[in-house]
């Protein structure tokens, strides 16, 4: 497991990685740059990626106009509990990587 405390930590470590990196779960909304942003970034070089977004805001229609482009990708709403959060990673990473 990698743990970074912003996007621009998570970037430096999956340039770092040298071996594959099945999961980024990441926060919706950060500052500096935004879990879209960073999910995105990720993917230039991982193209098989898989993204588990965790949001306060998904009730919010921003949030799902955001993401409405990456329909593969998931989220989760906060708070969440642990059997929430196993089943949403277990749910994420048995889909189809991206193409």
């Amino acid at each position: 497991m990698l743990a970074a405390e912003n996007g621009e930590q998570a970037l430096r470590l999956s340039a770092q990685h040298e071996g594959p990196i099945h999961l980024l779960l990441t926060d919706v909304v950060m500052p500096r740059m935004n879990g879209r942003e960073l999910a995105e970034r990720c993917r230039t070089s991982r193209r098989d990626l898989r993204v588990l977004y965790m949001s306060g805001y998904t009730g919010n229609a921003m949030v799902h106009n955001e993401l409405s482009e990456t329909s593969d990708d998931r989220i989760l709403e906060k708070p969440f509990s642990y059997d929430d959060l196993l089943r949403a990673v277990r749910v994420t990473l048995s889909s189809r990587p991206r193409e």
